[in-house]
């Protein structure tokens, strides 16, 4: 299986990329600077993203879109997804979204999402809804898609437990009663659902423990 790694230079994408290189994958980087990026004896495709082409991506079996915007830009994280939904539209290749937590419902009633709550920062509040828009152009789409949504902590110093729980709809708790998952765990999440999709077309949430608490 051939994946493409955008911002595999990122938080999440190392920890994506690491994993897929650790099950063998024939994986890809496509970054802007090759230089920051960690591993070089790979493939690398070095390009602006709005450069990239349909023949580029078409060549993967799934791209994984783990863009991360700079502060103040959170415009350009729905950008990014609908220039990449444009460019796969009429292929067969998959769009993997590392996506946000903002459309998850978070109380009993199944009335309030994250993004709605009172105490959410602006700022958190507009990252929230930029990933929310990405999802819903996804869900009107013709391509083939996942939407991975970490938990509300996500926690790029955390462990590697090998250990998650996925869910849809609303906001996961460990055994902590901690909407938590590490970047490495949810990494595996990611590498996991790629190669046993069970979520086609679908948001999912993944949670793990923190074992920092728990020891």
């Amino acid at each position: 299986m051939k994946i493409g790694i955008i911002g595999a230079n990122g938080k999440a994408g190392e920890n994506i990329l690491r994993e897929a290189l650790l099950r063998g994958f024939d994986v890809t980087a496509i970054v802007r600077n090759k230089e920051k990026l960690y591993i070089q004896d790979i493939p690398i495709i070095e390009k602006e993203i709005f450069d990239l082409t349909r023949n580029e991506l078409s060549q993967f079996d799934v791209v994984v879109n783990a863009f991360e915007e700079n502060p103040g830009e959170q415009h350009l994280y729905t950008e990014v997804g609908r220039h990449l939904i444009s460019l796969l539209e009429d292929t067969h290749t998959k769009l993997f979204v590392i996506g946000g937590a903002g459309s998850l419902i978070v109380d009993t009633e199944s009335s309030t999402h994250l993004i709605g709550i009172p105490n959410l920062s602006e700022k958190n509040k507009e990252i929230a809804k930029q990933r929310l828009e990405i999802l819903r152009f996804l869900q009107q789409s013709s391509i083939r898609w996942t939407f991975l949504s970490p938990s509300i902590i996500f926690d790029a110093d955390g462990p590697r437990t090998g250990h998650y729980i996925l869910g849809k709809g609303r906001i996961l708790l460990n055994s902590q009663y901690l909407s938590y998952v590490s970047y490495a765990d949810y990494a595996i999440a990611v590498i996991d659902e790629i190669e046993n999709p069970q979520f086609e077309n679908e948001q999912v949430i993944v949670a793990s423990e923190n074992a920092t608490i728990a020891s």
